[in-house]
């Protein structure tokens, strides 16, 4: 629960008081944030006792009288600073006109009130204040952290592209000094480690690319029945060469048809950075076994593998952006970081969730849950 100051000026004790009374237990109640705010009231005679005030300590809301003795509230506001969102005003006259009012506002007050004025009448005016404070300190809020979720990003993606680069720039000198020696056999590894690096790279740009669509909320999805048994067995194709490479089989059970709407495109993309995780991080003639089934409106995917697996306290980090596990045995593992960032968010989008349940050295299960309109 927040607390607002709040300065009352006027030169009449009566004023003050009844403003103070008023305002002791009221609270706002802002269900735009699940917050409530409460007030705590303090008080000046003058406006140059005012000015003191406010220069030691600004206040939240400032209700000052128009008329005082000696300096006037116009003169107090314009020394106070005109409206910004850290102090609103709201000027309080017994002079009430339309000219008056302008003239206030112009000169930097938020709102007018106009004397006398019942305490409801005023609890409405401080709480149109509250929530306009509240909400312009929520959003300065929100922006320092976009700010600063945009730094971690981009430092974490200039770390990332900067190991790669590296490679390949060393990889390069190597073959344009020749100092590999005359040795064609030895170039040819070099090519083929930069060529690695380069598609590790460009794989990382589509992850990017695939993830900035995803939250922006410019990705163009068309639902339409989607096979998930046939979207299976085309990225099972695709990794099946990486996979056989390595001695690593991979089974399927799903029945046909297999229906559900949902993008194509966002299914094959789930099951693709499943699939290709499970290939890079098995062992030499591992297993992979992809499910898919559709039960209650929901449709699940699992993809098992018998690899390294994970600790607990590894597997708890995943799914967020750049997230690699880095240890011995995935050191020379390369990946974007994002593969498993991108399946957790488009499950969301589809009303569902990602688990995922590994032992060390025994393998590792992902499990991806989407609600299914097509019942």
């Amino acid at each position: 629960m927040d607390t607002l100051r709040v300065l009352v000026v006027d030169d009449e004790l009566g004023m003050r008081m009844g403003v103070a009374r008023a305002l002791r237990d009221f609270t706002v109640s802002l269900p735009d944030i699940e917050g409530k705010v409460t007030f705590a009231t303090e008080q000046a005679d003058s406006g140059e006792s005012a000015l003191d005030m406010i220069a030691e300590a600004r206040p939240d809301i400032l209700l000052l009288d128009y008329k005082l003795p000696g300096m006037s509230g116009l003169d107090v506001l314009e020394r106070a600073g005109s409206q910004s969102t850290d102090m609103l005003t709201i000027m309080i006259t017994a002079y009430a006109s339309l000219e008056t009012a302008v003239t206030a506002v112009k000169s930097g007050a938020y709102d007018f009130l106009a004397k006398p004025f019942t305490p409801e009448e005023l609890r409405n005016a401080v709480r149109k204040a509250a929530q306009r404070l509240v909400l312009a300190k929520q959003a300065r809020k929100f922006a320092q952290e976009k700010r600063q979720v945009r730094f971690e990003f981009i430092s974490v993606l200039a770390h990332e592209l900067k190991a790669p680069l590296g490679a390949i720039e060393g990889y390069l000198n190597i073959m344009k000094d020749k100092t590999a020696g005359p040795d064609s056999a030895v170039y040819e590894r070099i090519i083929d480690r930069t060529v690695v690096r380069i598609v590790g790279m460009r794989k990382m740009i589509a992850d990017l690319l695939d993830l900035t669509r995803i939250e922006s909320g410019q990705k163009q999805r068309e639902l339409v029945p989607v096979d998930i048994r046939v979207a299976a067995e085309t990225v099972i194709a695709n990794n099946a060469p990486e996979a056989a490479a390595r001695n690593i089989t991979i089974n399927l059970d799903a029945q046909l048809p297999l229906l559900m709407t949902a993008d194509r495109g966002e299914i094959e993309i789930i099951l693709n950075n499943l699939v290709s995780n499970a290939v890079k991080y098995n062992r030499e003639g591992g297993r992979i076994d992809v499910r898919a089934a559709i039960a209650g409106g929901v449709a699940t995917i699992s993809v098992a593998d018998t690899g390294i697996g994970m600790t607990k306290e590894e597997a708890a980090k995943l799914f967020a952006d750049f997230v690699r596990i880095k240890n011995d045995k995935t050191k020379n593992i390369l990946g974007s970081g994002l593969g498993l960032s991108i399946v957790k968010k488009l499950a969301t989008l589809y009303g569902g969730d990602v688990a995922v349940s590994s032992e060390p050295d025994v393998g590792t299960t992902f499990t991806v849950r989407l609600k299914n309109e097509n019942r």
